[in-house]
């Protein structure tokens, strides 16, 4: 299906490309998302008497994003989580736990802007970026710690004491085996678990949008290629 873009898609185009790609990705991603048009005279002759205001549209939201860089870029997000005495957590910090984070400290984002490439499962400074518009993207830093005073600590560079922290108490660090019965898990900890088949299925559908554009991008350029 060729469609024409009304944004800049990332390995894709600019506005106003004309782009052939597959119905899936076009029917499933594209199109629902207002992202383009079907390409088509009437749509085409849309796109030309709206492309000012299209663009205008584009450069607002390109410079609301930029005053949101301002703030957000090379933010220090402070997470509190259990782990055990190695530093692994118990669960995992996923996207939606930072789309939260981020809320509670006044950056209102969407689940699907923030890039995960996996959930986090261990303490330590993980750099995470925030794609604010398709030409506008921020890196904040996600400090996973066990304490106010540990998150102190590696914001300041200095390495933490993973093997035991005297802030914790026996029980926060005994082997979680060893405290609940088969099937008895706490509540918090089934709805981390929850929460990381969830990042599972976010990760395998941006894969599969990122595989379709790649597949779109080899396409055009090898027909570009066969008719030179």
């Amino acid at each position: 299906m060729e469609v024409i873009l009304l944004e800049r898609i990332e390995k894709l185009g600019q506005m106003g490309d004309i782009v052939k790609v597959k119905d899936g990705f076009a029917r499933n991603f594209l199109l629902p998302q207002k992202k383009a048009l079907r390409a088509s005279e009437d749509n085409l002759a849309y796109f030309e008497k709206e492309r000012v205001t299209l663009e205008a549209n584009n450069l607002k939201q390109k410079q609301e994003a930029e005053v949101i860089l301002e703030k957000l870029d090379n933010f220090n997000l402070i997470i509190i989580r259990q782990a055990g005495e190695t530093g692994q957590l118990y669960g995992s910090v996923n996207t939606n736990d930072i789309k939260n984070a981020l809320d509670k400290n006044g950056f209102i984002v969407e689940k699907n802007q923030i890039k995960l490439d996996r959930p986090i499962k261990e303490l330590g400074v993980h750099n995470v970026s925030v794609k604010l518009h398709p030409e506008v993207q921020a890196m904040i830093s996600v400090i996973v710690s066990r304490t106010d005073a540990e998150a102190e600590t590696l914001i300041r560079g200095e390495e933490i004491n993973i093997e035991k922290d005297e802030n914790l108490t026996e029980e926060d660090t005994i082997n979680i085996e060893e405290v609940f019965e088969d099937g008895a898990v706490p509540e918090n900890i089934v709805k981390e678990t929850k929460d990381s088949l969830e990042e599972i299925e976010d990760k395998k559908d941006a894969e599969e949008i990122n595989n379709e554009i790649n597949s779109e991008t080899n396409t055009i350029k090898k027909e570009e290629e066969d008719s030179s």
